[in-house]
């Protein structure tokens, strides 16, 4: 009846992680058939239309360096860039781009027609196909089997998924989209464990209601960079965001509303995200505030929609409307839509392995959501290794796993795997122990020759990462080589408020010094200057930070390696930890359930302590 009679991947669900897992098993060679309930939300951007921002851009690099999408199709349809906390050093250096949601999600959809071994179809699906403890396909709502060798459930927000708008709920993954049903419920039967998680939208505004003058403008950067380190398009005019406040009276009238909040009043039963919380929440939380900021982020290149980022909100709508339009610039705001809140299924993270595979059932792998997270970027990634890691277990090849001193995605997935998560997990920075290590700046350095080495990156990302490489190397030695007299560096220098030399140094020795930045030397220097015009800007910002942080770079590598040496005491098959009585009791329950594959993972176990790592290792032999 079907193209295909049998599928190497499966993948269920079309958002960002399932987009990322469907291409990186085809790109890879396998045959991927994509389930979706709606062919045109393929990639939406359910929230906010935007990519990147702290610790998530640094993801959108990894994403490109390995040979996925998310970096090249937010090049191709952002209408705003900034790199964020540039006061600060470069570890916490965060890209974000304000995106056209239209645009993205239809360039998500041509990216996957344009690859041949990606088959559709739309329909939902009810449930997996287990065979042998082992998942062979999955089955729709109108009965029909699609047989696959693995499955990659991307379900995001659409499990028994249930919105809340003050007193109202109704049944939807998304507004004006039905929720999935039958998954849960299935996999409950295998004994998979579930829980219920929380998220929130606000409401979107006709931007032609709005009175900008009395907002603050919130441009783009004056040189705005990108996330792919192809060559995609640069942006060459941007659109503004703004910034307003609410008040006083805003607050009074959305307390109005309390006594209709699902939230206050218990009618939803999943935690919502802790970062992110609704402006109800806010203000009932931090009830000394007089005001709360407030974006407006346009939609797209041509819509007039606002996307209204700090409202978020599950309160009635006419709360909503009333206290929308006590906010500066509001005052003859016309909503399009009110903002939500909406609860949905999860299953604990612990129950996967490092690869996104499920314990319980073998080639059975979860992405995104489903896993407890939030964010495009977190579910992307995700998304991307499962798929990887599926097609390379139907064809035999080793797992696909990065090390938390490799990659904010090894972070994250060591984080949900180890410790699991009871609220919606967002990526920090300050979850990464070796972020200084992880910058958005060096990610193609750090992964593209893993991204090769798998078939996913091209040759030609391989080649651009050799030429940076060569031109970092000769920065460096141009640095080091670059004798500077007295006489002509002295002005700065004082200039600068810094000790002037007294005998000829090199340039390295002056840039390593904290107030003194390149664009100083280059300014003082036209001979450096003229030396370093032949180079790539992204060689010379690596070079420089290699330059600057080159002691802090150095530590960092030695404690990643130290640490490496647990990861490389592998526990070999399952342990039964009950017969382990020197363990605590804590740390016997935790092992036996996550049946970590190293002493390392095992160490970051929660609950684990150091005391119980060295029994381990003493009854491993080590």
């Amino acid at each position: 009846m079907f193209q295909t009679s049998e599928y190497d991947v499966i993948v269920v669900g079309a958002g960002h992680a399932g987009c990322e897992a469907a291409a990186a098993a085809a790109n890879l060679g396998s045959k991927v058939l994509l389930v979706t309930m709606n062919m045109n939300t393929i990639a939406q951007m359910s929230c906010n239309p935007a990519m990147g921002g702290v610790a998530k851009g640094q993801i959108v690099r990894e994403i490109d360096a390995l040979g996925g999408q998310s970096g090249i199709i937010t090049d191709q349809t952002m209408i705003q860039f900034r790199m964020l906390n540039r006061s600060k050093g470069p570890a916490m250096w965060s890209p974000r781009a304000q995106s056209d949601r239209m645009r993205f999600a239809e360039a998500w959809r041509l990216t996957l027609e344009g690859i041949a071994n990606v088959d559709f179809w739309q329909e939902a699906v009810t449930g997996i196909v287990v065979e042998n403890d082992t998942v062979v396909g999955v089955k729709t709502q109108l009965g029909i089997e699609f047989r696959g060798k693995s499955v990659v459930l991307t379900n995001g927000t659409f499990l028994n998924g249930l919105i809340h708008i003050g007193e109202k709920n109704f049944g939807g993954g998304r507004a004006a989209e039905k929720g999935s049903r039958g998954i849960t419920e299935q996999l409950l039967e295998l004994g998979f464990e579930a829980g219920r998680m929380k998220t929130g939208t606000p409401p979107r505004v006709d931007g032609r209601s709005l009175d900008y003058s009395k907002m603050e403008v919130q441009g783009g950067d004056e040189v705005p960079s990108k996330f792919s380190y192809l060559d995609t398009p640069r942006l060459t005019q941007q659109r503004p965001c703004y910034i307003t406040y609410t008040n006083e009276r805003v607050h009074n009238i959305l307390r109005e509303g309390f006594e209709k909040s699902p939230m206050f009043q218990g009618r939803i039963k999943g935690l919502g995200p802790r970062y992110c919380p609704s402006v109800e929440d806010k203000i009932n939380r931090f009830a000394d505030k007089d005001r709360h900021q407030i974006f407006v982020e346009p939609e797209g290149w041509s819509t007039v929609e606002c996307y209204i980022n700090g409202f978020s909100s599950s309160l009635p709508e006419d709360v909503q409307y009333r206290a929308l339009r006590e906010i500066a610039g509001f005052e003859n705001a016309k909503m399009f839509r009110p903002g939500y809140a909406i609860e949905y299924d999860f299953f604990p993270p612990t129950q996967l392995s490092l690869t996104l595979e499920t314990k319980r059932v073998q080639n059975l792998y979860f992405a995104g959501q489903i896993n407890g997270t939030t964010g495009y970027e977190e579910a992307a990634c995700q998304g991307l290794m499962a798929g990887i890691n599926a097609h390379n277990k139907v064809h035999g090849k080793a797992p696909f796993v990065l090390k938390r001193s490799e990659a904010y995605i090894g972070v994250l997935i060591d984080d949900l795997v180890n410790k699991g998560t009871d609220e919606p997990y967002r990526m920090f920075t300050s979850r990464a122990e070796h972020r200084i290590l992880l910058r958005q700046d060096n990610a193609d350095l750090r992964l593209t020759p893993l991204g090769h080495e798998l078939g996913l990156a091209s040759d030609e990302r391989l080649e651009r990462v050799r030429m940076k490489e060569a031109q970092t190397a000769e920065i460096a030695l141009l640095f080091q080589k670059f004798a500077i007299e007295p006489a002509e560096i002295n002005p700065l220098m004082v200039e600068l408020g810094s000790a002037e030399i007294h005998e000829k140094t090199r340039a390295v020795n002056l840039l390593r010094r904290p107030n003194v930045e390149l664009a100083d030397l280059r300014r003082a220097l036209p001979a450096l200057d003229e030396a370093l015009a032949a180079y790539d800007a992204e060689a010379l910002e690596q070079a420089i930070i290699n330059i600057k942080y080159e002691t802090y770079l150095q530590k960092e590598q030695q404690q990643a390696e130290r640490m490496q040496e647990l990861e490389n005491f592998v526990i070999q098959g399952r342990l039964d930890y009950r017969a382990m009585p020197a363990l605590s009791h804590e740390a016997r329950e935790k092992l036996l359930k996550i049946q970590p594959e190293t002493i390392g993972q095992a160490s970051r176990i929660s609950g684990i302590s150091p005391a119980d790592v060295s029994v381990l290792m003493v009854y491993l032999g080590r």
